[in-house]
């Protein structure tokens, strides 16, 4: 009996080594944990409860190491994409880059822990603010990605509640030029009226009849952007009339 047991354990371990799929990290704050000197890079995980693994940018910072799903910082990588590059992810994991919907779902219908995001928002005058959301989370595909967000914190104004009332993104899906489910239509933008906020505002996102968070828009090489309705926009931080950032990054952390 002895015997078997002993065979059975090395094929368990010959297989796991065939396989070469040795445990991984399941985020980025496992990783920094097992090595608080890591830097910030591109590193593989697998999200507990599934057979998923992809890589990842870590952002590893003095509080915890961050997972980056959205990074922009210039017009090299087009956000204007549609449903399924949305969902699987698109641009360059070490510069600008949208993870993949799929993925950001993965990682956050974990029950055993809570996120947070946050959105880190640079001016083309050199100045920076921050948004912070605890719990997290977004929906699987048959919920189109529903977006959930708890208690805001940061400098950078609660854009994703909205500038006022009925806009309040929180609790809506997402939407992309071929795929519509911003709650209007039609779609008013300041001035401008549109039967689909994706169209107006150049890429997808939560939008509530459009509402005062938008970060997949048209990069701009300058913050003033009259008559343009596709930008960065974060409008408690910077008011539509007008402004789009020069860089953003959104990323999440277990706490």
């Amino acid at each position: 009996m002895k015997a078997l047991l002993i065979y059975l354990g090395f094929l368990l371990l010959s297989s796991s080594v065939q396989s070469g799929k040795a445990a991984l990290p399941e985020d980025c704050s496992e990783i920094q944990r097992q090595s608080p000197q890591a830097s910030s890079g591109v590193y593989e995980i697998q999200p507990a409860g599934g057979n998923a693994r992809f890589k990842v940018y870590c952002e590893m910072r003095p509080d915890d190491g961050w997972i980056v799903f959205q990074r922009r910082s210039g017009p090299v990588v087009s956000f204007a994409e549609k449903w399924d590059s949305y969902k699987d992810g698109f641009g360059s994991l070490a510069h600008d880059h949208w993870l993949g919907l799929e993925r950001v779902h993965l990682l956050t219908i974990d029950k055993h822990k809570k996120w947070t995001l946050r959105v880190d928002l640079w001016d083309h005058e050199g100045d920076t603010a921050y948004a912070e959301y605890n719990d997290f989370r977004i929906g699987n595909e048959s919920t189109a990605f529903k977006l959930h967000v708890g208690r805001y914190s940061g400098n950078a104004g609660n854009a994703i509640l909205g500038t006022y009332p009925d806009i309040d993104q929180n609790g809506f899906d997402f939407s992309t030029i071929d795929r519509d489910n911003d709650g209007c239509s039609p779609c008013i933008y300041d001035d401008i009226i549109n039967e689909e906020c994706a169209f107006t505002e150049g890429g997808g996102w939560w939008y509530s009849s459009c509402g005062s968070a938008s970060l997949n828009g048209k990069w701009r090489s300058t913050g003033d952007h009259i008559g343009w309705a596709s930008g960065l926009h974060w409008l408690t931080w910077k008011p539509l009339a007008p402004y789009s950032a020069k860089a953003t990054r959104m990323m999440i952390k277990t706490n």
